[in-house]
């Protein structure tokens, strides 16, 4: 994998998007700590903290992409986390001499923004690997105080009964236009960062939503999804890459459902939350049909959901996320 001088996680940002953001997944290992609960002695009920509390955290550090507005992008800590929890679950399995456990499902909350400027530590605590199974729960840590929490689970290959919802309808995703070529000739750092910098090719059914809203007010949307180029064959790193990417863009049917675009200047967004199902393997650098809608939205947040097809109709994965979307008069 290309590293900058400063080794992975330390250093500034690679001049290719896509080896950029391999090397920001490219974790370093850096010990370990203990996760206290000494808010809980003498309580009622404190012994029923003590497995906790003598819990030790496996830590990663990694680096953030700088961003035009300064916050860490939400994808790259879910994709870090999800890097920084296989990590354990891969070392304990072969410590085991079992077979490998792929993820299937995390939950996270965003609960403070990131510095796109500054490295973030993972805490992953080893929370229980069981025949099958196995459960983390990671820290995101930046300025000492933690930006991200999340769980997630992992799961040996497993026989049983399937099935799934069908693939709908889209154009072939070549026959779209580019985020480059939809953002041509815009003069706005945010605009050359969207069409330069992300390490995905994002193709959308619909139109984009950058510069101002869409034709019609539904509250759902496709887009064709890859890696710029191929990738290592590691499941976690795909999964990962995933996640990342499943950030992009799933607030976008909630923006068009009431007529907003990315460049309104009196929108305010945020992630809050997010989750994902993995339901079969899927790799990050082949299109990916990305199916997203909006159930809800209230109280200045909006639901988006998700779901993930691989270009042969497969279901790789189903996401779930609410942000708050807040309109701030203009002065």
């Amino acid at each position: 994998m290309t590293t900058n001088d400063e080794g992975a996680g330390n250093g500034a940002p690679l001049a290719d998007p896509l080896e950029d953001l391999l090397d920001v997944l490219d974790l370093r290992a850096v010990g370990s700590t203990r996760i206290s609960v000494d808010a809980f002695e003498g309580a009622d009920g404190a012994a029923d903290f003590a497995e906790l509390g003598a819990s030790e955290a496996d830590v990663f550090v990694g680096r953030s992409q700088p961003q035009p507005h300064g916050r860490a992008f939400g994808g790259q800590v879910l994709a870090q986390s999800i890097i920084a929890a296989g990590r354990t679950v891969t070392a304990a399995t072969e410590a085991r001499g079992g077979p490998p456990r792929q993820i299937h499902s995390l939950h996270g909350y965003f609960l403070r923004p990131g510095d796109s400027s500054h490295p973030i530590r993972f805490a992953v605590e080893r929370l229980r690997d069981g025949r099958s199974f196995s459960a983390r729960r990671v820290h995101a840590i930046q300025h000492g105080k933690v930006i991200l929490s999340m769980i997630t689970s992992f799961q040996e290959p497993a026989d049983g009964i399937e099935h799934q919802d069908p693939m709908p309808a889209a154009p072939e995703p070549e026959t779209l236009p580019t985020a480059a070529e939809a953002l041509k000739g815009v003069d706005h750092p945010v605009a050359d960062f969207t069409a330069t910098r992300r390490a995905a090719d994002i193709r959308h059914v619909e139109g984009p939503i950058y510069l101002r809203p869409g034709r019609q007010p539904a509250a759902r949307q496709s887009v064709w999804m890859k890696a710029l180029r191929p990738m290592p064959d590691d499941p976690l790193l795909h999964a990962a890459v995933l996640a990342y990417c499943s950030d992009y863009t799933l607030l976008e049917p909630v923006l068009r459902r009431h007529g907003l675009a990315w460049g309104d200047p009196r929108l305010r967004p945020a992630s809050l939350d997010h989750a994902m199902w993995f339901h079969r393997p899927g790799r990050a650098d082949e299109w990916i049909l990305y199916t997203e809608d909006s159930p809800s939205a209230s109280g200045g947040r909006g639901l988006g959901v998700g779901r993930m097809f691989a270009a042969d109709g497969t279901l790789i994965a189903t996401v779930a996320q609410e942000g708050m979307v807040r309109l701030k008069e203009r002065a």
